[in-house]
């Protein structure tokens, strides 16, 4: 059975939205790891691979779990 749209089967829907739910969490934890950690462990780092390092790994993590999100989307 379709949703209002007509996208999404609704027996899939629990899925899709507590897995969807799962990833956004994770993408929240890690955003806010990027303001926490700079200004509280890596504040005497003053070389360059401190804050630039941590946002370069933390913005990679994100973009892989943007595409294990939407790699199934138009399915």
């Amino acid at each position: 059975m379709y949703n209002v749209i007509g996208l999404i089967d609704k027996n899939r829907g629990d899925e899709m939205k507590s897995r969807e739910l799962k990833w956004a969490l994770a993408i929240l934890v890690i955003v806010l790891l990027g303001y926490f950690l700079p200004y509280t462990v890596l504040t005497n780092v003053q070389a360059w691979y401190g804050s630039f390092l941590l946002w370069t790994v933390l913005a990679v993590i994100i973009i892989v779990i943007n595409y294990f999100l939407s790699k199934n989307w138009g399915e």
